[in-house]
């Protein structure tokens, strides 16, 4: 039997009592000779009281000692998991995410997995250990510890499942699996039983919370089967793979909207070659993500340019723009934070007309001002005010009938 790859979110391991909830499931996995290995998040809400309480030490923490200081969260749960398992009679070992075998590049808080040695993990599981691995961190070729940014866990349990050719992972989390849009925001949300890697993807990226947008990237890439699940209840998840049957590729199928958004507009661009590289390629070098990007149309030789970060970034994303602006000789440069995306997705849109249409007519019905546009060949994003968000993902959820069975 093969090995099974399993991650437990913050939400599941948030007291000693759901710890040893986690380990009993756990337990229950590897009696049936299921060779295992569990990746954990911090508890509850650790990582986000670290970084409140660096904040109050320092306005903008140094990038090596903060990941560091949020490593010891996964340290502490994957340390208690092992130690409650041993408690329980099964043999397990903790390990960090150096002892893990995984190394990084040098981008602290946001770092990538370069390569995985699993021989130590190999060594334990032979020895017939239950293997916890912190997940959300790893070690670059410093010896420094780096994070692999939020939602760091899922890309954890989906690079080491790859290395260890696990038959399937497993997500548990505190939702049943991938619904059509958030439940807390549209009640009528529906549950799927699979999704395609593709629209996962695209769903992740674009603010659906329940899987890491880089998990499931490392997930398609290697063809691993990975499974969201709820560690509350015995529930049948959802599954993420490649294998769609053609009966619901017909429609859209989900609906993710994103707050942490905000628009940086510079004004009175001179049009000519290299701007627009004088403008990305610092933004780029500081890691930080511009997603929409829009240009207006030239007039008199000048231009107006629009693009997105998340909202954690606009003022790091401000401070080398602006400068540049001056340089170009651009007119100015704004900031808004008020905004949100909202987006469909569905592996249908690329073959059949009127989606865009759709999506645009229900936010009109609802009285919904559309800031930006962008598209992919499965989703179509709009940049909307984020007080309107709630409205806009009830309103497409209803214009696309997704509280009806596929067909």
């Amino acid at each position: 039997m093969g090995i099974l790859v399993q991650k437990y979110g913050g939400s599941s391991l948030a007291s000693a009592e759901r710890i040893r909830a986690v380990a009993e499931r756990v337990i229950a996995s590897h009696r049936a000779d299921q060779p295992i290995v569990v990746v954990v998040s911090a508890m509850g809400d650790t990582t986000d009281d670290l970084i409140k309480l660096a904040q109050q030490l320092a306005d903008e923490p140094d990038d090596r000692e903060l990941d560091l200081l949020l490593s010891t969260g996964e340290t502490i749960s994957c340390t208690l998991l092992a130690m409650t398992l041993r408690h329980m009679g099964h043999d397990a070992i903790s390990l960090t995410g150096a002892q893990a075998g995984i190394k990084t590049d040098t981008s602290y808080s946001r770092a990538r997995i370069v390569s995985v040695d699993p021989s130590r993990i190999q060594r334990e599981l032979a020895a017939g250990r239950i293997v916890v691995v912190a997940g959300f961190q790893g070690i670059n070729e410093d010896f420094d510890i780096t994070t692999l940014g939020r939602g760091g866990s899922d890309t954890t349990a989906v690079a080491l499942a790859a290395i260890l050719k696990s038959d399937l992972c497993e997500i548990y989390t505190d939702v049943d699996g991938v619904y059509t849009a958030d439940p807390r925001i549209e009640p009528r949300a529906r549950k799927l039983t699979e999704i395609s890697y593709e629209e996962m993807l695209e769903l992740a990226h674009y603010g659906a919370r329940v899987m890491h947008s880089r998990a499931v990237e490392l997930g398609s890439v290697y063809g691993v089967p990975i499974v969201v699940r709820s560690s509350f209840n015995q529930n049948p998840g959802t599954l993420i793979h490649g294998g769609m049957s053609m009966e619901v590729r017909n429609k859209v199928r989900g609906i993710a909207h994103d707050t942490d958004v905000a628009k940086i507009t510079v004004l009175g661009v001179p049009d000519r070659p290299g701007i627009a590289s004088s403008l990305f390629q610092p933004l780029a070098e500081a890691n930080i993500n511009v997603d929409v990007i829009v240009q207006n149309t030239s007039i008199h030789g000048v231009t107006d340019l629009s693009f997105t970060v998340s909202r954690t970034d606009v003022n790091r994303a401000m401070r080398i723009v602006e400068p540049i602006a001056r340089e170009i000789q651009a007119a100015d440069v704004v900031s808004a934070s008020d905004l949100a995306k909202v987006s469909i997705v569905g592996t249908g849109m690329q073959h059949a007309p009127g989606y865009a249409a759709r999506m645009f007519k229900a936010l009109s019905d609802r009285q919904i001002n559309i800031e930006m546009i962008t598209t992919s060949e499965i989703r179509i994003t709009c940049l909307i005010d984020a007080a309107r968000v709630a409205d806009a993902v009830q309103g497409l959820h209803e214009a696309f009938r997704l509280d009806q069975a596929d067909l």
